[in-house]
């Protein structure tokens, strides 16, 4: 079966820079590849699932 794709924003809680991204639908979690900010925050986000 395949993975659903899913449409995700991403908003860094330190310095407000927003990412939108497609990623995987993984059980519960999507997988987008995503890893850090520009201001090399790794760990404070805010994350939203958007319709596609």
């Amino acid at each position: 079966m395949e993975e659903a794709r899913v449409k995700v924003s991403i908003r860094c809680r330190i310095c407000g820079e927003k990412f939108v991204l497609r990623g995987r639908r993984d059980g519960v979690r999507v997988d987008t590849g995503f890893k850090q900010c520009l201001c090399n925050n790794t760990d404070d986000f805010e994350i939203e699932e958007m319709p596609l």
